[in-house]
């Protein structure tokens, strides 16, 4: 394999190996997974600020001012990165 053909790795780990269908369902895994996770961070912060300044602010402003915006940069930025790994392993000849 030359050194163009290489696969694309994030911490050791080789991502030029899936498939189409495998890179799509793993982006939109990591759109979810940031979803959740900015969500859930976003609740506690909001928690957080709600008790320190007895305020009322709404907890279902964390849905759409953080944690889709969040999502939906994660699962553009996993499309991007892997499905430019898939074309670059198909236009280089690979599997």
């Amino acid at each position: 394999m030359s050194a163009s053909a290489e696969p694309a790795r994030v911490l050791g780990i080789p991502l030029g190996d899936f498939g189409l269908f495998s890179c799509v369902l793993l982006s939109v895994a990591t759109g979810f997974l940031t979803f959740f996770g900015s969500c859930f961070l976003g609740i506690v912060g909001l928690l957080i600020w709600n008790t320190a300044t007895h305020g009322h602010v709404s907890y279902t402003d964390t849905y759409t001012y953080v944690a889709l915006p969040a999502g939906l940069a994660a699962m553009a930025c996993g499309f991007v990165f892997l499905l430019g790994t898939w074309l670059r392993r198909k236009l280089a000849g690979g599997r």
